[in-house]
Parts: C-alpha cells; sequence; structure tokens
C-alpha cells in the first residue's frame, strides 16, 4: 500500500452538497467522484466517504433497513483557535447542533453537515 489513511464513511442524501461543504468549509481536497453515487474527499491521514442512496453502501440490509444520513458518530477536527473557526463558519452559514462545551482535554463544538452528519471541532487545553 503506498499510502496510509484513516478511512470514515459517511451516508450522505446529496454527495456533491457534501463535497462542497467539506472542500469549502474545513479544508478538504476532493479525491474521487462518482457522484451522485460516491466522492472522496482527504485531509491530512483521514479519507472521508461519502455515499449516497445509490452507493453500495446505501442498499438495504438483508432485513430491509435502508441505511440513513446523519447519526451521532463523527469525524474529530482539533484546530488551534476555535472561536476563531466558529465565527468563520457562522459567517458562512455553517449549521451548529450546540454551543461550545468546556471539558477537562479542552473545548469543542458539534456541526451538521448537509445530510445531517456531524463534525466535531476541538480545541486542546
Amino acid at each position: 500500500m503506498s499510502e496510509t489513511l484513516a478511512n470514515v464513511r459517511y451516508l450522505v442524501d446529496d454527495v456533491q452538497a457534501c463535497v462542497d461543504f467539506y472542500t469549502t468549509h474545513l479544508g478538504f481536497a476532493l479525491r474521487s467522484s462518482a457522484a451522485p453515487a460516491f466522492a472522496d474527499v482527504v485531509r491530512g491521514p483521514l479519507r472521508l466517504l461519502l455515499s449516497g442512496p445509490a452507493s453500495s453502501a446505501g442498499r438495504p440490509m438483508p432485513d430491509g433497513e435502508t441505511p440513513v444520513a446523519g447519526g451521532w458518530n463523527r469525524i474529530h477536527l482539533v484546530v488551534d483557535d476555535l472561536d476563531a473557526e466558529v465565527a468563520r463558519l457562522r459567517e458562512a452559514g455553517v449549521r451548529f447542533r450546540n454551543t461550545v462545551v468546556s471539558g477537562p482535554g479542552g473545548r469543542q463544538i458539534l456541526l451538521v453537515d448537509p445530510a445531517g452528519n456531524l463534525v466535531e471541532l476541538f480545541q486542546p487545553r
């Protein structure tokens, strides 16, 4: 294998809207696109697989249940200045799920991609 990437799959309703979101707002680069079924974007060692309803990942399970976008699993992006990132993203119209939360390890906030998947921005202490 020529490269080492951590792969995370997100089910999405609109592949292109999610590509635009991640590349415009969060510093990802498009790696490949077979929209509307699938695309993948990368940021450092993270490869985010964006799988639409027409992708193999969106097919119904044997019991008939269909995978859907959204949920509480999330990618976790470390930032140097959480307040500046929140201000920049709010200005761009990005939707947040909560307000900044402080904990023992640092501060975090959740934002929502166009398909309802969560992204955590985290600033360590």
